[in-house]
C-alpha cells in the first residue's frame, strides 16, 4: 500500500505548470533591431549543438521541485498484516460400512460410493477445523485420527469400502468409538456426523448409552438415515449366477436415530439420493460454521528521503550543466 502523510502538501504542484508557461512565454521569439559596425566576426561564430538542448535545464529544476514537493508531502509504503483467530470444530465422521450400503439407490452408484463423493466434498469445504473418520459394520474402527492433513483423510476417505469388517450394523460401538476421539479434544465444538442406513444389530454397547455419554462430554451428532423410501436393489453375489440384484425392503431405525440427535442437541435427517445427501452436509456446515475473527494492520514505513535525494540529485545535476556545459558568457 503506498499513501501520502501530508497530502496537502500536492496542492504546490499546481505551481509546475505555472513555470512552464511563464517559461515558454519569456523564450518566445521577440523582434528586436541591433546596430553593428561589422557582422564578419558574428557570422565566423558557429552555434553550438548544445544550445538546443538548453532547455534540458528547465526540465531538471521542474522535476526536482516536483520530487521536492512529494517528499513535503510524506509518502509512505505500508505492508497489510492480518491476525487470524479462529475457533476451530473437531468433526468425526462416522461412516457405516455394512454391506446393505452397496443398495444402488442412490446414483451414479450405490449408497457407500455417494457418501464417500460428498463427504470428500465436505472436508473441502471446510476450513481450520480438525476432522477425523470412523468406520462400522459388525464393528468399528478408526480410519483416519483428527486431522488437520485434508489431502491424506481425503485418501483414507477413499479407501473405504464394504467387507473390511465382519458385517453387522454397531451405532453403539461407532458412537462409542468417535467419542473417544473427541474425548480430550479441546474445541470450542464437537460433532460427530454418523451415517447408516439400517438398524443396531451388533456390538456390546446401546446406542442410547452411547448417546449419552456424548453428551456427557459436550459432543453433539447428527444422525443421517441413507436409503430410498420403500424398497431397494440389493446386489447379490451368486457363486454360480454371479452377480445379481434382489429388491428388498429399505429399513432404517428412524426413531432411534432420531433419540440419539435429540439427546446430544443435534438433528436427524433421511437423505434418499445422491442430491438430499449433499443438501444435508451443506445444512450441517452452516450449522456447524467455524467463527474467524480477522484483524487487519498496516504498517507504514517513511520513503520520503528517497524523493528527496532523488530531488537533490536533479538539482545537482542542473547546476553542475549550467556551469560547464551550458554555460553562458556574460
Amino acid at each position: 500500500m503506498f499513501r501520502f502523510a501530508d497530502p496537502h502538501f500536492l496542492v504546490l504542484l499546481g505551481l509546475i505548470p505555472l513555470f512552464v508557461v511563464l517559461y515558454l512565454r519569456r523564450r518566445s521569439p521577440r523582434t528586436v533591431t541591433l546596430r553593428y559596425s561589422d557582422l564578419e566576426i558574428a557570422r565566423a561564430v558557429r552555434k553550438s549543438r548544445w544550445e538546443n538542448y538548453r532547455h534540458i535545464l528547465f526540465g531538471l529544476r521542474m522535476l526536482a521541485l516536483m520530487f521536492l514537493i512529494l517528499a513535503l508531502a510524506r509518502p509512505q509504503s505500508g505492508i497489510r498484516e492480518e491476525e487470524v483467530t479462529t475457533e476451530g470444530i473437531d468433526i468425526i465422521l462416522a461412516l457405516d460400512i455394512s454391506s446393505s450400503m452397496l443398495a444402488e439407490d442412490f446414483k451414479p452408484k450405490n449408497r457407500l460410493e455417494v457418501a464417500k463423493l460428498v463427504a470428500q466434498d465436505f472436508v473441502k469445504g471446510r476450513r481450520n477445523d480438525r476432522i477425523g473418520m470412523v468406520v462400522f459394520a459388525g464393528q468399528s474402527y478408526t480410519q483416519c485420527p483428527l486431522t488437520l492433513d485434508y489431502g491424506v483423510l481425503l485418501r483414507l476417505i477413499q479407501e473405504v469400502k464394504v467387507g473390511l469388517i465382519e458385517d453387522g450394523t454397531a451405532i453403539g460401538m461407532a458412537i462409542a468409538n468417535a467419542v473417544n476421539r473427541l474425548r480430550d479434544s479441546k474445541a470450542k465444538s464437537k460433532v460427530i456426523i454418523l451415517l447408516t442406513d439400517g438398524r443396531n444389530n451388533a456390538g456390546e454397547l446401546d446406542p442410547i448409552t452411547a448417546a449419552q455419554i456424548a453428551r456427557a462430554l459436550g459432543i453433539r451428532i447428527y444422525t443421517i438415515g441413507a436409503g430410498s423410501r420403500g424398497t431397494a436393489l440389493y446386489p447379490i453375489y451368486d457363486p454360480i449366477f454371479g452377480k445379481r440384484y434382489q429388491r428388498l425392503p429399505v429399513e432404517i431405525d428412524e426413531d432411534l436415530l432420531r433419540q440419539i440427535a435429540q439427546i446430544t442437541g443435534g438433528k436427524y435427517f433421511r437423505a434418499v439420493d445422491k442430491r438430499s445427501l449433499e443438501k444435508i452436509f451443506q445444512e450441517i456446515g452452516e450449522m456447524e460454521k467455524t467463527k474467524i475473527e480477522v484483524k487487519e494492520y498496516t504498517r507504514y514505513e517513511e520513503r520520503f528521503p528517497l524523493f528527496l535525494g532523488i530531488a537533490l540529485i536533479l538539482f545537482g545535476v542542473e547546476i553542475l550543466l549550467a556551469n560547464t556545459r551550458f554555460r553562458k558568457i556574460p
